[in-house]
């Protein structure tokens, strides 16, 4: 970029800031907001305050911004609010996408940190997790709220709690009304919060660590959105056409609920028996493999099979006694 491009960008960034921090009341919480922001934006690899704020030259005060990231009480609900408002004119979502992301740690001075699964990582590890929510279309997406997840190991109400790790909360600042709470029920929670902003929540997207969960799956059913998550295929279902029966009874007592004729099947085995023919081939955007894409790299290529099914399990909360379950 020439001189006069990165002043331009400068000035936007600052102006973008300033209009996320501008409730603040006191003014050298404006000041040390923005500069944080800017300071994150640099390169760099590391974030902690005192890389970023030597990258931030005669305005990086480490012990300012320090102060505004430990000690100086604000909103962050204020912020994101702002952030979202922005970013949901910015973007026209067509999706509210939800995520987790672990941050992988070696000491012990971070809060919520254990021995849990991350996606980063691809395995178990010692790590944070972070769940988040991302306005979303298919051409950018901005993260607009977020929570750390603090495992069972770390509240002392659950019978998992880890006596090493409950010592340290107040160290790293955990407040104590904090508890463990489900990944699935942070994103309801943020769901609410985001709506409550006046955002518009067209659809919501997840993958399988909360498309799992049918508290989750029921919870946004409940606030009437539509939603596309991924399963496991080991979950059970019936096939669209079955339907339940009343089993025959000439007793006198309490008549048996109605009951599907055929046992559930796994979803694996309902794609299974659909057949090859009923499989579509669909590619989306391209990869990272050299192919003949118009940027050079093979598009992404699978088979789909798209069935109407009746869940099943002991999560569903809808029971066969209604025979107009939803598919």
């Amino acid at each position: 970029m020439t001189p006069e491009e990165l002043a331009g960008v400068r000035e936007d960034l600052e102006a973008f800031a300033a209009e996320l921090f501008d409730g603040f009341f006191r003014a050298d919480q404006r000041r040390w907001g923005q500069t944080y922001v800017r300071g994150l934006l640099l390169d760099g690899r590391r974030k902690s305050v005192e890389p970023m704020a030597a990258r931030l030259g005669e305005d990086g005060n480490r012990q300012a911004l320090a102060h505004f990231i430990t000690s100086s009480p604000w909103d962050p609900a204020h912020v994101r609010a702002r952030l979202a408002w922005r970013m949901h004119e910015a973007i026209g979502p067509e999706a509210l996408i939800i995520d987790d992301t672990g941050f992988l740690k070696d000491g012990d001075a971070s809060a919520c940190v254990a021995r849990q699964y991350t996606g980063t990582a691809g395995k178990v590890t010692n790590c944070q997790v972070g769940v988040s929510v991302h306005l979303a279309t298919d051409r950018a997406s901005a993260a607009i709220d977020w929570r750390l997840f603090l495992p069972a190991s770390w509240d002392p109400a659950s019978p998992q709690a880890d006596a090493d790790k409950v010592a340290r909360r107040t160290r790293c600042g955990v407040p104590a009304q904090v508890g463990h709470v489900e990944k699935w029920q942070l994103a309801l929670d943020m769901i609410d919060e985001t709506r409550s902003w006046g955002v518009d929540v067209p659809l919501v997207v997840a993958d399988a660590g909360y498309g799992d969960a049918a508290a989750f799956r029921h919870g946004l059913e409940e606030r009437d959105l539509s939603y596309a998550v991924g399963i496991c295929g080991r979950h059970t279902a019936h096939p669209a056409r079955a339907r339940p029966v009343q089993p025959a009874y000439a007793g006198t007592g309490r008549p048996p609920k109605m009951q599907y004729p055929e046992p559930a099947r796994t979803m694996k085995d309902l794609v299974i028996a659909a057949g090859k023919a009923a499989a579509r081939p669909v590619s989306w955007r391209e990869g990272s493999r050299p192919g003949p894409g118009r940027s050079g790299f093979k598009r992404m290529y699978s088979r789909f099979v798209a069935l109407r099914i009746r869940p099943a399990g002991r999560g569903i909360r809808r029971t066969v006694d209604d025979p107009e379950l939803p598919e």
